[in-house]
């Protein structure tokens, strides 16, 4: 096998692939244009997004050219790949707001040169199709018996699948044809849901422009795809009773993107180095030998120095040192501002921490406390009637709370 598409498979990517030998005799035969789409149906992309991405960065280190293709045009309908429901139709305003967020989000990832990574937009070329022209020159290519035997659509068949949405596959595959015969893309890329939708493109793209021995070596297209990472405990990628972990800064800080990863379940610690950074297989091993907890740590600043930079990762893992080793600089901690007026009087400490917005409701930190879960500066709390006051502060006239195990933040006293 090609020695990147080894190396893929060594790390957990490979799943899925059209034709696995006749790509990687291609692939040690030269460089090849592969690409790599996404809707821009929100703001930010989630960590569940990135594995495609991060296989894209180690084709693009092969030597291999990289297009990233963000869907202004398709988002406007929305897959029905692995969903349950309609998308919400979005404004087109929206769509390009969000098409400009993610755009920079993954050139801050994939880092976009203008010639062997670049990203493209669908809505260039689909905004000005003619629906008539449309679908007899692409439209009579698709078999709806065929479409229908798709995991996607049988899903969907159940609960109500619009056409508007049935229109997908056809869009994607047409994406596929344009870039294949604009940039010379012999390679599509995606998650397992994909599956449908890219290997229609491949086959749009022989009957289109194959045809004959010569014409189908010339025209030669391939889909891959990889795994929908699922945690060892059953549940997506990515997602936490809060919600996903997104890029985003402003929707999920750095350092709770750093707490994501070093909570992980020690079953996949391994697979998530694998997937997660770029370290070689010899050092992920080397590392996971050791202590488990010390290999998380180590995880969770790999990660978060390749999305958010090491600065980043260097201040996330500076807070998560002070809020459980009691080393470290406090103020790469959560933190939340109180006004000294709250507590002169004294505080309840349940209304301390719903103040501080760790713990849920009023009902949740109550039997937080109950339980014994709920900490202050350290101290186990265990009387729900329990008062606070500057008094009961730290040294640095600051409240450290925590909420469980894993939950804590900081509470600065301000003068107003």
């Amino acid at each position: 096998m090609n020695e990147t598409l080894q190396n893929l498979k060594d790390r957990g990517f490979l799943s899925q692939c059209t034709d696995i030998e006749t790509l990687s005799e291609k692939m040690d035969k030269g460089a090849i244009t592969f690409y790599e789409g996404c809707d821009p149906t929100g703001s930010s992309l989630h960590i569940g997004h990135m594995v495609p991405y991060f296989a894209f960065k180690h084709l693009c280190e092969a030597g291999h050219r990289g297009i990233a293709l963000i869907g202004g045009g398709t988002a406007r309908i929305g897959d029905p790949s692995g969903k349950t429901e309609m998308r919400k139709i979005i404004s087109y305003e929206q769509i390009d707001a969000n098409f400009e967020s993610i755009k920079k989000q993954l050139d801050g990832f994939l880092h976009f040169d203008g010639k062997n990574i670049i990203t493209v937009n669908n809505k260039d070329w689909l905004s000005e199709l003619n629906y008539i022209d449309f679908l007899r020159e692409i439209g009579s290519c698709f078999s709806v018996n065929k479409m229908l035997t798709f995991e996607a659509y049988k899903q969907r068949l159940e609960k109500g699948l619009s056409f508007i949405e049935f229109n997908y596959q056809l869009l994607q595959a047409f994406d596929y044809l344009n870039l294949h015969t604009k940039y010379g893309a012999t390679l599509q890329i995606g998650g397992d849901d994909q599956w449908g939708n890219i290997t229609a493109g491949v086959d749009l793209i022989r009957r289109k422009l194959g045809g004959t021995a010569e014409l189908n070596a010339e025209h030669e297209a391939f889909g891959l795809t990889f795994p929908l990472i699922m945690t060892a405990d059953g549940k997506k990628m990515g997602k936490t009773e809060k919600g996903a972990i997104f890029l985003d800064t402003n929707i999920t800080s750095p350092y709770e993107f750093f707490q994501y990863w070093r909570n992980c379940a020690d079953a996949d610690v391994v697979r998530f180095f694998k997937l997660f950074t770029f370290l070689s297989l010899n050092e992920i091993d080397s590392i996971c030998s050791g202590n488990i907890n010390e290999a998380k740590e180590r995880l969770a600043y790999e990660v978060t120095a390749v999305i958010h930079g090491k600065d980043e990762a260097e201040k996330a893992l500076s807070g998560a040192k002070a809020a459980f080793g009691g080393d470290g600089d406090k103020s790469q901690m959560p933190t939340t501002e109180l006004p000294r007026s709250m507590l002169e009087n004294g505080i309840g400490v349940i209304d301390l921490f719903d103040a501080a917005k760790i713990g849920g409701s009023k009902s949740d930190i109550r039997r937080l406390i109950q339980q014994g879960g709920a900490y202050v500066n350290s101290s186990a709390v265990t009387d729900v009637k329990t008062v606070l006051t500057i008094k009961d502060a730290d040294d640095s006239g600051e409240f450290i709370l925590r909420a469980g195990k894993k939950k804590f933040v900081r509470v600065v006293i301000c003068e107003r």
